[in-house]
């Protein structure tokens, strides 16, 4: 037994769930999409021709697309990797009901959305926030996306001194303001005292998304954004792995997501790029028996939200390039899995997440071209209970 490196491509979905109509997600396929329109010359901005994904084609994304779909792309099959598709049994699309299921637990009852009206927060719960964060008034209070709407109010912002209250298909409570007008601290502290108030209406988070920039044309939103998530109600692989004595890395946002409970330590508030040059350190450091487990966001944030295809192809083939240094420094022993937690396909309607299925792909010494099938999420984390010979939950 070696390490265990479990990697989430945030949003590279394969296709939509059998389950996708009730999200209106019907035909939904991020990576299908993305490699379908470069095959086509329709993503040809900052790169050119089909998709170039030789090592991810190699561990088997494209056997998992077809698995998934029936649909057949240009490429080969996998060659020195196994793979499997995963459905998701929990309700919802979004990043921590993906990855909680990942690890052990399904959330079948699902987490209370907001309406499409506006206002959208109800008025007792943003007096009750008013009051307790000694802020004198909200802006935005509607459904919205967040560049968008840190361009709409940021000025407002820093007249008033009024914190941006947003939210999206997701069960969430977005709060934007200026990281150093307003301050990050109070921000941070402004939004823990959001998640307890909201959490009274199973709204599963609440996000900081601090902000610089003196107008609506060059305000930004900077890297220190902060989730403010309740840990799943049982124990998960990350907890399994800390009670057999050894250690869960936590690479990006999964910290964040998981409470911080069941992590070691964590690496995060930096690009993908250099979380990637810092989950490699981690891997060479870390001890047989412990988990490494990494969230790259980017996908998500910079590339799905934004429907933009191109930049969702460079950052596909930008990861793929920098495989080859992860794969020299695993041992025979170790386990690397890659995976996803929902879709996000840049060439759907709106800019919300979409309900896929996620690909599943393995590498380790000795176990070559073996498909796994269709599984669920929760069978994901059960690969690598068992690599880890823990005991079952």
């Amino acid at each position: 037994m070696g390490k265990a490196i479990l990697i989430v491509l945030d949003s590279l979905g394969v296709g939509g769930a059998p389950d996708a109509y009730l999200y209106n997600d019907e035909g939904s396929n991020t990576f299908g999409s993305i490699a379908s329109a470069c095959s086509n010359g329709d993503a040809d901005i900052g790169r050119k021709g089909a998709l170039k994904v030789p090592n991810l084609e190699s561990l088997g994304i494209y056997s998992a697309a077809r698995l998934s779909t029936g649909l057949t792309l240009p490429n080969t099959d996998s060659s020195v990797g196994s793979y499997a598709v995963a459905t998701q049994r929990s309700k919802g699309k979004d990043t921590p009901t993906g990855h909680h299921e990942i690890v052990g637990y399904t959330n079948r009852i699902g987490w209370y959305t907001f309406p499409k009206v506006v206002p959208v927060f109800p008025d007792k719960e943003m007096d009750m926030l008013m009051q307790e964060a000694k802020v004198s008034g909200f802006l935005g209070n509607k459904h919205a996306s967040g560049e968008d709407i840190v361009k709409e109010y940021g000025e407002a912002h820093l007249d008033s001194g009024f914190p941006i209250v947003y939210t999206s298909a997701d069960s969430v409570v977005q709060i934007a303001a200026h990281e150093q007008v307003f301050g990050l601290d109070r921000l941070y502290e402004t939004c823990k005292i959001a998640a307890e108030i909201f959490n009274n209406l199973r709204v599963q988070r609440v996000i900081a998304r601090p902000f610089l920039g003196g107008n609506k044309d060059n305000f930004f939103r900077t890297k220190n954004r902060q989730d403010f998530i309740s840990p799943p109600p049982v124990h998960t692989l990350c907890d399994r792995v800390i009670k057999s004595g050894k250690k869960c890395f936590g690479i990006g946002k999964i910290a964040d997501i998981f409470g911080h409970r069941g992590i070691s330590e964590s690496i995060s508030g930096m690009t993908d790029d250099k979380l990637f040059d810092e989950m490699l350190n981690v891997i060479a450091k870390a001890n047989t028996g412990d988990l490494i487990f990494a969230n790259f966001v980017e996908f998500d944030t910079l590339y799905g939200h934004r429907r933009d295809v191109p930049g969702y192809a460079r950052a596909l083939e930008k990861f793929d390039k920098r495989l080859p240094k992860l794969f020299s420094i695993l041992n025979r022993d170790d386990f690397l899995l890659i995976t996803a937690d929902h879709g996000n396909d840049p060439t759907f309607a709106g800019t919300d997440h979409t309900r896929e299925q996620v690909p599943v792909l393995i590498k380790k010494h000795n176990l070559r071209n073996k498909c796994y099938g269709l599984i669920n999420f929760s069978d994901i984390g059960s690969l690598v209970e068992t690599f880890l010979s823990l005991e079952k939950h």
